[in-house]
């Protein structure tokens, strides 16, 4: 099997996983990574594109937070998916290290990408976390998970000491919460220059919807 029907035959299976998902880590999401991860090549010289499409295609392939905090999942099912495509050993390790690093899990996930594929696919991803997409994206999760829109008793948390403490507050937060815990960090944590780049006007969107936000809530405008 070429690279070619490799890639062809994971989308297909990528798309048959996750389409129709309502929690903001759907299939559009994963075709939106894959865009701007093989963009992102396009500009980081010397990536492995095989490399960066399989693992963008597969990073959100069984998210933890839609299996119990299970993080293993993910990396295992990538596993068996390329292997039963025949996929060279190698080219497995990379895409299941990609996939097993790739979430950001409350800022508590402090590993540093070390292969360029893997920095460029975390961009991808996280570039999708910001600007309009990533404010439809996370009030499209809030929703799904029951959490409250906003409420001002409640204060973010950029503290957390471990993921297994992140986990257990995922559901007991609100949406805007979101925007400090997570959404308004991404630009100054991105890998390349070519995501920093793209991530500075979604980053000065996130902050005018804010404003606005506040502003309406109040009644002030």
């Amino acid at each position: 099997m070429t690279q070619t029907e490799i890639l062809e035959r994971t989308r297909e299976y990528a798309e048959k996983t996750l389409r129709g998902e309502t929690n903001a880590h759907d299939w559009w999401h994963v075709l939106r990574v894959w865009n701007l991860a093989m963009h992102l090549a396009e500009e980081e010289k010397g990536a492995d594109k095989f490399v960066v499409g399989l693992g963008a295609l597969l990073h959100d392939i069984a998210d933890w937070k839609f299996h119990n905090g299970d993080t293993t999942v993910g990396p295992r099912k990538t596993r068996e998916w390329l292997e039963s495509l025949e996929v060279d050993g190698d080219v497995v390790e990379r895409v299941v290290y990609i996939v097993e690093h790739v979430s950001y899990r409350g800022g508590t996930n402090k590993h540093v990408m070390q292969t360029l594929e893997g920095k460029i696919v975390q961009d991808a991803d996280r570039l999708d976390a910001i600007g309009a997409i990533g404010i439809a994206r996370t009030f499209t999760f809030g929703g799904a998970f029951g959490r409250e829109m906003y409420d001002p008793t409640l204060k973010p948390r950029t503290d957390f000491t471990s993921f297994e403490e992140y986990q257990k507050q995922v559901k007991d937060n609100t949406t805007i919460n979101h925007f400090y815990e997570k959404l308004l960090l991404l630009k100054d944590k991105l890998n390349t220059e070519a995501a920093r780049r793209v991530a500075q006007k979604r980053h000065d969107y996130m902050e005018q919807f804010l404003e606005e936000f506040y502003a309406e809530w109040d009644g002030k405008r």
